[in-house]
């Protein structure tokens, strides 16, 4: 048997240091949020900040219980883990606690668990060993099924746990995938599909529809130039328009001019393609499924949004899109979060002596908003540095991830860094109102027992196959 190398010598210490230094500083902006002045001693476990330093000293203590345990325990486990967090997921509907509408908590004695936290890391294990598999191949539809399964279960189950924000969390794995080969028209076909997302909600039917259609047009003239095939393709389009608006009259349906547009450009798309088909004109196939597709997705975009989505959750897309403003309403939040950050300044007010979040001004504030106490007591400089440690936390574990030799591992680490990238960017973006309120923790600065585990686990289970990289375990892919 091989000798095999100290894990204590091998382990990276300055990401070591990072975790320590985040944790502690979170603890002490806990203590700050819901200081009370009859419990002014910090170990006091009857408030928020005591029980967080029994979280703290427990995360430590998984932490070096991680760090004992052979590598091969977490590949071979990966499975394993997986499966045992999706049954609990599901276990979690029918028997957990419900708080704030989403029925995610395991109340055990006086210890909430939420599950959903646990399924990161074991979801990051199961996308790594499938990916580090032999026969694996991003080209083939059966691996690309495969992986989407991974990621999109435990999404699903946590979408109906009503706890949307958990939820998108596990998309973020996605942005592992192109680390692994798969194409960046992927990731620009989504970013267009976010922005048509946006401009579904901002803009009128009948003017998004234009817009498409004028884009449509642009497109067939650049990728053909030659005048008559264009004119054949804007004759479809408003021949199909026509078609509709006459029978729109004979018929009498009273159609508003949005759906008469819509469907008329539609068919017009339609018979388009068929004489592209004839033609052999695969550019305009191209155009035409992209136009048709994007008319469909508005019309989703809009059904969903006005049928799917709770009241508040719209209310809280339209107030981030400038729809509406209602400060004292479900913009309360953020608002009062960007007053407690912006009143900081440069220096800050000094520690304890913020009067935001003294005098219970922005809520959840050792939760989802602990980043204002942050911005409040500690300014400019506060908020720098705390977003300087996590970007040097996370250029870290892109750093350890590529020097891997193992596959699993780096697919693992880039997932550990995604995971911790989203919630610190889209909690800092909603405590400063450029992104929705979808209540995530910031990664090891909120209150909470089971995010700070979860993290724990997350990041020293990366941390563990880094410090053996250099030996000759049996790796998954020859497994």
């Amino acid at each position: 048997m091989p000798e095999r190398s100290n894990i204590w010598a091998n382990m990276d210490w300055v990401t070591v240091g990072l975790y320590l230094v985040l944790i502690f500083m979170g603890w002490l902006n806990i203590y700050a949020a819901v200081f009370n002045v009859e419990h002014q001693s910090i170990l006091d476990t009857s408030q928020q900040y005591g029980k967080q330093l029994i979280w703290i000293g427990a995360a430590i203590a998984l932490a070096v219980v991680i760090m004992i345990i052979e590598t091969n325990f977490y590949v071979f486990f990966s499975y394993i883990f997986y499966g045992v967090t999706i049954i609990l997921l599901m276990l979690v509907l029918l028997v957990g606690k419900e708080i704030n509408g989403a029925k995610s908590w395991f109340a055990i004695g006086g210890v909430l668990i939420q599950p959903a936290e646990f399924a990161k890391f074991a979801t990051g294990l199961a996308l790594a060993r499938y990916m580090s598999t032999f026969d694996f191949n991003m080209k083939k539809l059966k691996s690309v099924a495969t992986i989407g399964l991974i990621i999109f279960l435990p999404a699903a189950f946590i979408l109906l746990q009503n706890d949307t924000g958990s939820a998108l969390v596990y998309f973020s794995f996605v942005l592992v995938l192109f680390r692994e080969g798969m194409s960046g028209l992927v990731l620009f076909l989504g970013t267009l599909v976010a922005m048509l997302f946006i401009l579904a909600l901002i803009l009128p039917n009948i003017t998004l529809i234009l817009v498409l259609v004028g884009l449509a047009l642009l497109m067939y003239l650049i990728l053909n130039p030659k005048l008559n095939q264009f004119a054949r393709a804007a004759l479809m389009l408003a021949g199909g328009v026509a078609l509709f608006f006459l029978l729109n009259l004979i018929v009498g349906a009273g159609r508003d001019l949005s759906e008469i547009i819509l469907a008329g450009t539609v068919l017009g798309a339609f018979l388009i393609m068929i004489y592209s088909f004839q033609k052999r004109f695969t550019n305009y196939i191209i155009i035409s499924l992209f136009f048709i597709g994007s008319v469909l997705f508005t019309i989703t975009v809009d059904y969903a949004f006005n049928n799917v989505l709770e009241p508040h959750q719209q209310v809280r897309i339209n107030e981030l899109l400038g729809i509406e403003s209602n400060p004292y309403g479900a913009g309360y939040h953020v608002n009062q979060s960007k007053i407690a950050i912006g009143s900081g300044g440069f220096w800050g007010k000094g520690y304890l002596n913020g009067t935001q979040t003294k005098y219970d001004f922005v809520p959840e504030q050792s939760t989802d908003f602990i980043f204002c106490t942050v911005g409040e007591e500690w300014g400019f400089a506060g908020t720098f540095t705390v977003i300087a440690l996590f970007l040097f936390l996370f250029f870290r574990l892109i750093f350890l991830a590529e020097r891997q030799r193992s596959v699993f591992s780096r697919i693992y680490g880039y997932a550990v860094a995604v995971i911790l990238f989203f919630h610190f960017a889209v909690n800092i973006g909603m405590t400063i109102g450029i992104m929705p309120v979808i209540g995530i923790p910031l990664p090891f600065f909120s209150y909470g027992g089971s995010s700070l585990w979860s993290f724990t686990i997350l990041l020293f289970i990366f941390i563990r196959l880094d410090a053996s990289r250099l030996d000759n375990f049996r790796d998954s892919r020859n497994a």
